[in-house]
């Protein structure tokens, strides 16, 4: 499985539906969402400052996170931005692959 970063900031509307479902009810609701698509929540955490809620989602590829996100954001209650995350094994296999580049103005 791969992990993902959700970053979520509540609309007015998505707040009226916190206040009325609580943070266990939307937790609840995100890991239902996430286990109808195959994967799971490692964990979820509510914050403060620009984003309201951070999620560690468990997902089996970038086009199924990138579903669960794209419909969280369709309700309109949310808006989401969603960072795939690597494993130091996965960055240390990148620093191997030699990429032919030639930076801008060089």
């Amino acid at each position: 499985m791969a992990k993902f970063l959700i970053q979520a900031s509540y609309t007015s509307d998505g707040l009226k539906g916190l206040m009325k479902d609580k943070a266990s009810g939307r937790r609840a609701a995100v890991e239902t969402a996430a286990k109808s698509i195959g994967g799971s929540v490692e964990c979820c955490y509510f914050t403060f400052g620009s984003d309201d809620v951070i999620v560690i989602l468990d997902a089996p590829d970038n086009a199924t996170a990138a579903a669960m996100s794209l419909t969280a954001a369709a309700s309109g209650a949310v808006r989401i931005r969603t960072t795939p995350l690597l494993t130091v094994e996965e960055v240390d296999r990148a620093l191997t692959i030699k990429a032919k580049y030639k930076a801008p103005g060089k």
